[in-house]
């Protein structure tokens, strides 16, 4: 049998960073000339696609890149104050323990999660993590993992919180569950059509086995 190799995203799907992002972005906003969130907002922004969430915004799409790699070393003064998501560290052990290959990919920098992953005893557990930044998908950053490790497509499963996650994965075809207790809601993930969505990260091995 073929070992799986499962890739999670990493904020908001292991790093509980969604509020402390978005409190970085409030503070970012009149600096690279787009709109704050207020609680109101926010809980409309989560039922939004990226797409969708950078034309509310306002934001210029040149101005991305510049607040991606400011963002990120806002977050490394902050990494040690991050804990995983409520139940995940358990998950990813018995991941590890059935044997499935772990890696992650990320639009946050390679230090921030390594230096977290270290901070909270779960480097051991990563064969790779994989830093890089698209502003709308993660498409070509998943076929060059898929490239890079030759990795089949039918040995993969992505674990994501966004809609670009999902969308992503079936853009590269490989397999997706959709977590709920990241950023987008529910809703919005189920829009999508993942092959799982779950709502506790106590449901990832049963959906795994499943895909």
């Amino acid at each position: 049998m073929t070992q799986k190799v499962i890739i999670f995203d990493f904020d908001g799907t292991i790093a509980d960073t969604v509020d402390a992002l978005v409190s970085i972005a409030n503070r970012l906003a009149l600096e690279f000339g787009y709109i704050q969130i207020t609680p109101d907002q926010l809980a409309l922004l989560r039922n939004f696609t990226s797409r969708e969430i950078i034309k509310y915004s306002g934001i210029s799409l040149f101005k991305i890149p510049f607040l991606l790699k400011k963002v990120k070393g806002e977050l490394k003064h902050k990494i040690r104050e991050f804990k995983p998501i409520p139940g995940i560290s358990a998950a990813l052990m018995e991941l590890q323990n059935e044997g499935y290959r772990l890696g992650i990919i990320t639009s946050n920098s390679e230090d921030n999660v390594t230096d977290f992953l270290k901070n909270n005893e779960l480097d051991q557990l990563f064969d790779f993590i994989y830093s890089g930044v698209t502003i709308f998908g993660k498409t070509t950053i998943i076929n060059n993992v898929l490239r890079q490790k030759q990795l089949k497509t039918q040995e993969v499963i992505y674990v994501g919180d966004e809609t670009r996650d999902i969308e992503a994965s079936k853009k590269a075809n490989i397999k997706v569950i959709a977590v709920t207790w990241g950023f987008n809601s529910p809703e919005a993930l189920a829009k999508q059509n993942p092959d799982f969505l779950i709502n506790q990260p106590t449901e990832l091995l049963e959906a795994i086995k499943k895909c």
